[in-house]
């Protein structure tokens, strides 16, 4: 027997951990990402969204701070929680409960629910308010080791806060922290009014956004591409899954697109 598998069982017999060997030397993110919590209908998505590459590219780790920008019903709450509950902390910055938009408030209650239906996965996370130029913190100034942000640059263009949004994310942040941004893909060139028309973004715009804020960009992953979305759609990226905007019309087209063409970008903030 190894020295790791002796160690643990050495722990196990002394009651300090439940694991088996085998469980213990198990990736720990896969865990999280295959575990039987998860909604069958969120884990249906993964084959669009692939959480485990996706958090892999960002360098999340199960010891850092990370703070969710806007989780909305909670799809990587049930990945992210459970996976920093032991040695990390989680902030879920949701929208405002006091927000003049009639959908943000019983969004939030509905997320308070899901945590409070299950303090053993979700009793250590810290629930936040985001939504420019409100000051509310995301998280305390400089404490975070990333700030993740899934599909939201295009209503934070529509808001107009877009410039507002990537500053709170670098104060927010260590220096040496790490801003990961998921999006709808645009093609190069289309306009501002565009995006927050389509819904769709594009990686120069941004890219600019976090340089603005002083962000340096570090790389970008391709593994949310989709080169059948013609981003062409009749009511922008929500004609597609999981949206369906048109509902019965031409759903066999749009399902067989699948969902958008995203663009997983990872920026850093500058150590000092």
């Amino acid at each position: 027997m190894g020295s790791l598998l002796k160690s643990v069982a050495l722990a196990a017999g002394l009651g300090l951990v439940a694991l088996q060997p085998t469980q213990a030397l198990a990736d720990p993110l896969q865990a999280a990402v295959g575990n039987e919590h998860r909604s069958e209908k969120n884990a249906a998505r993964d084959e669009f969204r692939h959480p485990y590459e996706v958090l892999s590219f960002f360098g999340v780790s199960p010891d850092m701070t990370v703070v969710e920008i806007w989780p909305a019903s909670g799809w990587w709450t049930e990945i992210l929680a459970p996976y920093l509950a032991a040695n990390g902390q989680y902030y879920a910055a949701h929208f405002p409960d006091n927000n003049f938009l009639p959908f943000y408030k019983p969004a939030r209650k509905r997320f308070s629910q899901k945590l409070a239906a299950n303090p053993e996965l979700y009793g250590k996370v810290k629930l936040t308010s985001f939504f420019p130029p409100e000051e509310a913190e995301i998280a305390p100034e400089g404490s975070a080791d990333a700030v993740l942000t899934f599909r939201n640059v295009h209503n934070w263009i529509r808001f107009k806060f877009e410039q507002q949004a990537f500053e709170q994310f670098y104060k927010a942040l260590k220096p040496g922290g790490v801003l990961g941004v998921v999006e709808h893909r645009a093609k190069p060139g289309t306009s501002v009014e565009q995006m927050d028309k389509t819904g769709y973004v594009t990686e120069e715009y941004t890219k600019q956004l976090a340089k603005n804020a002083g962000f340096i960009f570090e790389e970008s992953s391709e593994v949310n591409a989709n080169p059948a979305d013609t981003k062409d759609h009749p009511k922008g990226v929500w004609t597609l899954p999981p949206t369906n905007a048109l509902k019965d019309q031409d759903r066999e087209k749009y399902q067989a697109i699948g969902e958008s063409d995203r663009f997983v970008l990872r920026f850093r903030k500058p150590k000092e």
